[in-house]
């Protein structure tokens, strides 16, 4: 079980990323403190496992670019990172379900999506254990490491969710 709350200084040395080929998106902030944490605009929260153990950081920014042409097409797009120690364990999953149900719960956001590079194997494991669909391939979407590089766009409704999730 993981725990989401908000960063706290104490965090920020343990969340330093670079450990992987896909750590380019991982934590960055401002050097002097926490990310900012807005629901309805971005914000990162740090992922504790059940006793505590400071497993990483997931994020959120709501897209400039929107599915139509007006406020209530745009979403929010999800990322996480994970520290080496506490991949593979299921626990990517469960925060992301956790902060797609938090989003639903308190914005209007009708769509919450994410985005992976195609090589990301594991990422996309795990975007389908918290219940988002895969509904394509991004072509040259991204800029990574020195190259444009194709990513797999993740996505789920509102309507997707049980009652009790929303």
């Amino acid at each position: 079980m993981v725990v989401l709350h908000p960063q706290l200084p104490e965090d920020l040395p343990l969340l330093t990323g670079g450990e992987s080929p896909f750590d380019d998106f991982g934590p960055s902030r401002a050097p002097d403190g926490p990310a900012d944490c807005d629901l309805q605009t971005r914000g990162a929260l740090t992922v504790t496992t059940d006793d505590g153990d400071l497993a990483g950081e997931i994020t959120w920014h709501w897209q400039d670019r929107r599915w139509g042409p007006n406020v209530a097409s745009s979403c929010p797009m999800i990322g996480i990172w994970l520290r080496p120690t506490h991949r593979g364990r299921g626990l990517g999953a469960q925060a992301q379900r956790q902060l797609v149900e938090l989003l639903f719960r308190h914005t209007t956001a009708h769509r919450v999506e994410a985005h992976t590079d195609v090589e990301n194997i594991a990422e996309q494991r795990s975007l389908e254990k918290a219940g988002l669909l895969r509904e394509g391939v991004v072509r040259g979407g991204q800029w990574r490491d020195g190259a444009y590089r194709d990513g797999v766009l993740y996505a789920v409704l509102r309507t997707d969710l049980t009652d009790d999730a929303r």
